[in-house]
């Protein structure tokens, strides 16, 4: 069900997900208020995934890399907008958009190769072998998002825990 195309009609507000932020931030309104946009961790970043964003904020961009976890955007800046680096680097989810090329019968397995956690696996469920996502396993590095050549893979802050389809 289309969750969005619903509460349009119903004249409920639509609930979009915050972009993807620096890794271990507590939470989009601690970043939103916290973050003085002094451009540190841009600098720091050595994945170069950290951009400004159209409103100057910071967030997180994987076409051009992955995170390695390295914390040198944490440790750049000086407001204590993080959660411990031993947690999860972001509360968020790996989605499959449906313009995946496997998905569409198109043999594309370029996210599994790239996949380090082997946290995505393809089942032969046709002729074409369709991705499945492991959640559990995905470290939301981010490398299989730069990959995907139908750029249909996206990491999705989680606003509660059913927010993912």
């Amino acid at each position: 069900m289309d969750r969005s195309r619903r509460n349009l009609l119903l004249g409920k507000p639509l609930q979009v997900a915050p972009p993807l932020r620096l890794p271990w931030v507590i939470s989009e309104a601690v970043f939103a208020e916290g973050c003085t946009q002094c451009g540190d961790c841009l600098s720091a970043c050595p994945e170069d995934i950290l951009v400004r964003g159209g409103d100057g904020s910071i967030r997180v961009d994987f076409s051009g890399g992955e995170c390695t976890f390295c914390h040198k955007c944490v440790d750049a800046c000086a407001e204590p907008l993080f959660r411990a680096a031993d947690e999860p680097a972001w509360l968020a989810a790996l989605h499959i958009k449906d313009n995946c090329l496997a998905k569409n019968s198109i043999y594309c397995q370029s996210c599994k190769d790239v996949c380090d956690a082997q946290a995505i696996e393809f089942r032969y469920d046709s002729a074409i072998p369709t991705p499945r996502i492991r959640q559990s396993l995905c470290t939301n590095c981010g490398a299989c998002v730069g990959t995907c050549p139908s750029q249909s893979l996206e990491l999705i802050p989680l606003l509660e825990p059913d927010y993912v389809q």
